[in-house]
């Protein structure tokens, strides 16, 4: 077994790429097949890391580019962030710049040298709300002509982000010239997905699903050329050969049964949870100056600093991406909803009836609206059905949500509703 580094919640490619080897192997396979790709997957399940991991193995026979679209606004954003990951192709960079004239002559004077930030903001500066559409067009015919090379992947993360934020506009709601905005952008993109389909191969990916995103629009038919790949959670051995490696290179020493603990106490083994728990053992060993850890002192791990104040930050993510997606009018009834399968271990049909009644005034339909909140919850890994029930994925998010929230939980059955 070979030695691993931390990730510490960082993009990891290299050596410190961890399994996956199925999943990459037949992402690879659907790239050079030509396919446009959707990755699906819960939050820090290494959708980013794979797209990483994917681009260094291709860049030596393949044009990658990786575009972040996080911080983007709007589409005009989206667009210059894609020619500004054209950095490191001066011929796409010289034909696309000469899409703007003038605006671009200080980018052609020094193509040998110009960063990703200059083509960037040069781009940006030139672009409007009218002819962002011809720009973008043009610039996916320079790349589908730099695929007579050598193939051209284009891959968007964080779509799924910068299409809440149109549709939304900084509110909690979709509003109708939001929805116009993405529905312009994502049928531009799915245009540009078959014009160029064999030339440009694209993938997309958000650390929100893109699919929860677009339905509450009703723009879901804009992703239905897109191949889903779904990255799961690392199975139990899988993620105690992870804790092993972790551990050879720090040397740490898991006594008998320690690893065993600390899968049963994830309940699922999200590559990133996995991860966390083996820092917050190493620190816990290195604070008492004993590098060996047991069952016992990995339950105080997890009690102490997986659930308190050390893990607070990261899975409050969660609580907040969900506030993203379902916005205000939904939003204290989805809490509600996680919280009672948090602290009564699962959410009944009985359970959804009581709630339908608490919010039944608020609401002009209540059951529809849970019926949207519990297929969020299901797309994003909150919940899963099981037996007419719905219980927690993860029993690391679950025993959070119950420490966040049950202390002012009042049971369904003593409400009196």
């Amino acid at each position: 077994m070979r030695p691993l580094k931390q990730g510490e919640g960082k993009v990891v490619v290299g050596d410190g790429f961890w399994d996956r080897e199925t999943e990459l192997a037949e992402f690879i396979g659907r790239i050079n097949s030509g396919a446009h790709q959707s990755l699906v997957a819960q939050r820090r399940m290494g959708k980013t890391s794979l797209m990483k991991e994917t681009k260094r193995l291709l860049e030596d026979s393949h044009t990658c580019l990786f575009v972040d679209l996080q911080d983007c606004k709007d589409a005009a954003d989206a667009i210059a962030e894609l020619s500004g990951a054209t950095q490191p192709f001066k011929s796409i960079v010289r034909k696309f710049a000469g899409c703007f004239g003038n605006i671009m002559d200080g980018v052609l004077d020094r193509i040998d040298s110009v960063g990703v930030s200059d083509i960037r903001i040069k781009v940006r500066s030139g672009l409007t709300s009218g002819n962002w559409p011809d720009k973008g067009d043009q610039l996916f015919e320079i790349l589908s002509e730099a695929a007579a090379s050598q193939p051209v992947v284009v891959m968007l993360d964080e779509l799924s982000l910068l299409i809440n934020r149109m549709l939304k506009r900084g509110g909690s709601s979709v509003i109708p010239e939001g929805r116009a905005e993405a529905d312009e952008f994502m049928s531009w993109l799915r245009k540009n997905s078959i014009r160029h389909q064999g030339n440009v191969r694209l993938v997309i990916a958000g650390s929100i699903g893109l699919e929860p995103v677009l339905r509450q629009a009703g723009l879901s038919a804009t992703i239905n050329n897109f191949v889903p790949l779904e990255l799961k959670p690392w199975d139990e051995q899988c993620a105690k050969d992870c804790l092993e490696a972790l551990a050879l290179e720090y040397e740490v020493k898991f006594a008998e049964g320690a690893t065993n603990t600390m899968v049963d106490k994830l309940g699922c083994c999200i590559p990133h949870h996995v991860q966390m728990y083996f820092g917050h053992v190493y620190g816990y060993c290195k604070r008492r100056g004993v590098m060996e850890c047991t069952s016992e002192d990995a339950e105080t791990v997890y009690q102490s600093e997986m659930l308190g104040s050390r893990g607070h930050a990261e899975l409050t993510h969660y609580e907040e991406r969900l506030k993203q997606v379902v916005g205000d009018e939904l939003l204290a009834m989805a809490l509600e909803m996680v919280t009672v399968a948090a602290v009564s271990d699962c959410l009944t049909v009985e359970g959804l009836k009581v709630l339908q009644k608490e919010y039944g005034s608020e609401m002009e339909d209540v059951v529809e609206a849970q019926k949207e909140i519990l297929w969020v919850l299901e797309h994003d890994g909150y919940l899963q059905h099981n037996n007419d029930e719905y219980v927690f994925v993860s029993r690391l998010l679950k025993d959070w949500w119950k420490n966040r929230h049950g202390a002012f939980f009042t049971p369904l059955s003593e409400r009196g509703v």
